[in-house]
């Protein structure tokens, strides 16, 4: 499950009901106090089941009506809400118009200590009579209600709810569907709440205010769950020990007291050993230290900062494990505050991969995170005349407004812009150019290159803020641009127009690939390795040819290795593209690494991967 949408009306400075859309990866972009870490700390409430506090409900508006409203799609095709019998959203009419699970929850914002009045879904639901409040019903009242109807239950388990209020509805079979609010707060609708709650995404967030030390919660939540996991691990054997030091303890107590006993055997009568067992966790303290013995809270800030990210990050998966949530969203303020620009590019590189596995959301006052996105996932907080909010998408229109705000120049250090087709394309072309680079080859690592600043990549996916800004073909500099193919041997590639239109302009190239896609280039072993490394043993007996799907290939054979009870064609079209990203992630981000000289000139007898560096190499003199 996804969120693609927020709401807010009457929660601080959003008086006027105000939305935000949310990508893979989306970076809120505003001046100070505009209502960035207001959007994080709105979904941390609504996602982890928080309250507002008594400042929290919006000055100028109407408290008592603060609501958060979240809509969410890639949706589960079975959910279990009210019974432990699986039923499907759609099916229980609980989707709104565009196909959207859309929760509103409403807070008493004017009380002293606010809390949640209401929680419902905004659907197309039923609203004739007898069947507007199926969902609201129990086990008992919905066999009441069907036989009150004449409703035929031959064929269903009465048992299940989601069965009866089906048999019901077809019954009926003028439903009245409308748009409107279905309770989950009274009856039935609890049960529902509670189980719909659990297909939501685990929400973490990493606020810019806090603590940098290594007793900070991130880095010590990690940490003690760890000593924990290692104590369960040994509970047997600890168990042992402690049986063996009460007993050794309690006999030498009984042999003291006799000794006394001979002495006083008043005072002997008084006294009784005891033994009194301590956790083991209480006798371990965790701190973190360098190489050099220092520990992270005696580092500079930043690097105490990046430390406690990544520790952020370990503890947000354990969120996910332990609540056996589905998804994600790693919420991070200014994931930049105290980082050197090399230390930024690799965030925003480390967060972009992140993105293919978790929804991220980031806010940012530094021109380099938001101009090396697509603009597409850039949201713009502009502050009204009648200090109202308005959230923006970037794109033509917004972005100038956006380049003004952040001071987007272009950087002097730039010698090269690489324009390619996704984020994807970037990581594999940094990952195998390290990898070349560290097995001999005489070419550029642009993963070095990009952390210097010499190195610009553009996705030409979408319009984006840093092709905008920079206006490339003003800046004087060189340009490299590579397109999948994206048709066979013979036919004219997919982007051939592109390519002849960059070729023409002076100190820049373009290339289609020969093969079918950059993936194509990827040795059978090197993909094998990746999925080794994760646990996972693919058999792939030979390369995949020139014109194959690779990515859907791999997530075939993933499949299949993982989730051999569904054939791969009864899977949604929905969940196979699914699966398909985290393969082309997976092949761009891990196996790109695993090659070397033997492995590519296997793959690509014909030197065009390596033509692509040689073109680079040249822009680069």
């Amino acid at each position: 499950m996804k969120l693609r949408r927020l709401r807010l009306r009457n929660f601080r400075c959003f008086q006027n009901e105000t939305s935000v859309d949310f990508d893979d990866i989306t970076v809120l972009i505003g001046k100070n106090d505009t209502g960035k870490s207001t959007i994080m700390e709105a979904l941390d409430i609504f996602l982890n089941d928080g309250s507002p506090d008594r400042d929290d409900g919006s000055k100028n508006g109407d408290p008592s009506d603060l609501t958060l409203i979240c809509e969410f799609d890639d949706l589960p095709e079975e959910v279990v809400i009210d019974e432990d019998n699986p039923t499907n959203l759609a099916d229980e009419l609980l989707l709104n118009t565009e196909g959207r699970l859309e929760i509103h929850k409403s807070y008493s914002g004017n009380a002293q200590n606010p809390k949640c009045t209401g929680v419902e879904v905004f659907a197309d639901h039923p609203n004739a009579e007898h069947v507007k409040d199926l969902l609201q019903l129990k086990n008992s009242d919905l066999k009441k209600r069907a036989k009150e109807m004449g409703v035929e239950l031959g064929g269903v388990d009465s048992k299940v709810n989601a069965q009866v209020r089906a048999a019901i509805r077809g019954h009926i079979g003028e439903l009245e569907i409308v748009a409107r609010m279905v309770p989950l707060n009274d009856d039935n609708g609890k049960k529902a709440w509670e189980g719909l709650k659990k297909y939501m995404p685990a929400f973490a967030l990493f606020k810019s205010d806090r603590p940098s030390t290594d007793q900070d919660a991130e880095a010590q939540d990690p940490l003690k769950a760890a000593v924990r996991e290692a104590i369960k691990a040994k509970e047997g054997e600890l168990q042992r020990i402690t049986e063996y030091v009460k007993c050794e303890v309690e006999k030498i107590a009984r042999v003291t007291l006799e000794k006394l006993r001979q002495m006083d055997p008043s005072l002997a009568s008084q006294l009784d050993p005891s033994f009194a067992v301590q956790k083991w966790e209480s006798l371990f303290k965790t701190s973190i230290s360098g190489d050099d013995g220092i520990p992270i809270n005696k580092r500079g800030s930043g690097v105490r900062r990046l430390i406690l990210l990544n520790f952020f990050r370990a503890k947000a998966e354990q969120l996910i494990k332990a609540e056996d949530r589905a998804s994600a969203i790693y919420a991070i303020e200014e994931p930049e505050t105290s980082q050197h620009p090399n230390n930024q590019r690799m965030l925003l590189r480390a967060l972009s991969d992140l993105s293919s596995e978790a929804q991220v959301i980031i806010s940012t006052h530094t021109p380099m995170l938001a101009r090396a996105l697509p603009d597409s996932t850039l949201r713009y907080v502009r502050v009204l005349e009648d200090k109202g909010r308005e959230i923006v998408t970037g794109g033509d229109e917004t972005n100038q407004e956006l380049a003004r705000s952040l001071g987007v120049l272009p950087d002097n250090t730039v010698r090269l812009f690489i324009a390619v087709e996704g984020p994807n394309d970037i990581t594999f072309l940094q990952g195998i150019s390290a990898a070349l680079q560290g097995a001999g080859l005489d070419i550029p690592n642009l993963e070095q290159m990009e952390l210097n600043g010499e190195v610009i990549f553009i996705p030409l996916a979408g319009s984006n803020l840093a092709l905008w800004s920079s206006r490339l073909r003003n800046l004087n500099r060189p340009e490299f641009h590579l397109v999948d193919r994206d048709a066979p041997l013979g036919d004219q590639p997919r982007y051939q127009d592109h390519v002849d239109q960059v070729n023409q302009r002076q100190g820049c190239r373009a290339r289609s690939t020969i093969k079918r896609e950059i993936e194509n280039y990827l040795h059978k072993d090197a993909i094998a390795e990746a999925y080794a490394g994760n646990g996972l043993e693919l058999h792939i007996p030979a390369n995949f040819g020139p014109f194959d799907d690779v990515p859907q290939d791999v997530a075939r054979l993933v499949h299949d290795a993982t989730d051999g009870g569904i054939h791969w064609d009864e899977l949604s079209e929905e969940k196979r593209h699914g699966k398909e990203k985290k393969a082309k992630h997976m092949l761009c981000s891990q196996a790109a690494r695993l090659m070397d000289v033997e492995r590519l000139r296997e793959i690509d007898p014909d030197d065009d991967l390596l033509g692509w560096f040689g073109d680079i190499r040249g822009l680069l003199a």
